[in-house]
């Protein structure tokens, strides 16, 4: 469930209150076997830290709280405050974002972003890396090479990693053969 992240872009932002009131309602809907898995978190205000904080002190199994952060050491930091078993973290991986927005190099970006997900594995939490912008990236020079050493890492430390691969753009199809577009 991403009510609590994406939700928080789509209108007004959620008062702390009323986050914990939504999370009860949807620990009930998804009941003790956790039909509702996850919920993401943001953690970057007082109010969602707070919120964060009303939903751990309720004690339910589902859904289980996970945050959603940038690959930033003090963004990771705040979840290792919290004791979170599972981040989100956000990996733009398309050249736009690499070059355009973090001002890097794909080597650069790499590294930083494995740097950030060293330090999950390190403090015992799982990462969900959240592969943005994927179908506009360069798959076999920095995608593949990158979750190769996502799988590498996982195996090595013994935490499991997820990985998301988001299609921003919608053009991602589900069949064999199909030729994923590199420009619009």
């Amino acid at each position: 469930d991403t009510t609590f992240r994406d939700g928080q872009q789509s209108r007004a932002p959620y008062s702390a209150k009323q986050i914990t009131e939504i999370y009860k309602m949807m620990a009930r809907l998804g009941g003790e076997r956790g039909l509702i898995r996850q919920s993401e978190f943001f953690v970057y205000t007082k109010k969602d830290r707070e919120a964060v904080e009303n939903c751990m002190a309720l004690g339910y199994r589902f859904p289980e709280i996970t945050t959603w952060i940038r690959a930033k050491k003090e963004d990771f930091d705040l979840v290792k405050s919290f004791g979170i078993k599972e981040t989100g973290v956000l990996v733009s991986c398309s050249d736009y974002h690499i070059f355009k927005k973090l001002n890097m190099t794909r080597q650069q970006a790499f590294d930083h972003y494995l740097g950030v997900i060293k330090d999950a594995f390190a403090a015992g939490i799982s990462p969900r890396c959240h592969l943005e912008d994927l179908t506009r990236a360069d798959l076999y020079g920095f995608v593949v090479p990158f979750v190769n050493e996502l799988t590498k890492l996982s195996k090595e430390s013994g935490i499991p990693v997820k990985i998301r691969m988001c299609d921003t753009m919608g053009y991602g199809v589900n069949f064999p053969g199909a030729v994923i577009p590199r420009s619009v």
